[in-house]
């Protein structure tokens, strides 16, 4: 299997990615769910750190710091540094952002690395269903030092257009921001696992093959 079918996977064996009739927020009926909040052991953080550093190794993203805004991106940063050094001997340093500036002891809004100009940052997160998080923390690091944004990477790209646009949120943050997300795998890739018999779910497929003609983008 190739590794974006081994966390597709991975993925379904950790409960992160089930098939039913979900309502998301956005009010859409989904035939699809993903939950990162499955992730709760410390093998299943350690491997998912490995996929996010075989995304950026098979993308060439360069960079010197992992970031992983607060607070969920946390964890996926500190897995994914340790698994550029375990894995390809990368020594990157990580960094995540408080929620509100501490005011005592060392102070400040960061954890970790903190920013200083030239630093190459890559974006850490989960999923990205409307671009807010990256929104959020871009004038942080940017207001903290004259950083450069290399890319950020996610688990899964919906690949679905926005409640506001026929463009995606992936789409969306390269159109506003000129960065580009990568994504470990794609809805896309999911449906060919499905077809494959990588993972089950076959009955499934209509229902997801009718949901990608009605909000699915290329």
């Amino acid at each position: 299997m190739t590794y974006k079918e081994k966390f597709i996977k991975f993925m379904s064996e950790s409960g992160v990615l089930t098939f039913g009739d979900f309502t998301l927020k956005s009010g859409r009926k989904a035939p699809y769910f993903i939950n990162a909040g499955k992730y709760m052991t410390g093998a299943q953080i350690a491997e998912l750190g490995g996929f996010y550093a075989d995304c950026i190794k098979e993308n060439g993203i360069e960079g010197d710091v992992l970031f992983g805004p607060a607070y969920k991106g946390l964890p996926l940063a500190v897995s994914a540094v340790s698994a550029m050094y375990g894995k390809y001997g990368q020594n990157l340093y990580y960094c995540f952002d408080r929620k509100e500036v501490k005011d005592h002891g060392e102070g400040g809004m960061f954890v970790g690395r903190q920013p200083e100009n030239n630093d190459r940052i890559i974006i850490i997160e989960d999923v990205m269903t409307s671009g807010k998080a990256l929104r959020e923390v871009l004038p942080k690091l940017r207001g903290a030092a004259d950083v450069k944004i290399t890319g950020m990477v996610i688990t899964v790209d919906r690949m679905e257009k926005g409640l506001n646009s026929d463009l995606s949120a992936v789409q969306e943050v390269y159109r506003d921001f000129g960065i580009k997300v990568y994504s470990i795998v794609t809805i896309k890739d999911i449906i060919d696992a499905m077809e494959k018999g990588v993972i089950e779910g076959k009955e499934y497929l209509p229902a997801m093959y009718e949901y990608r003609k009605q909000y699915g983008v290329e």
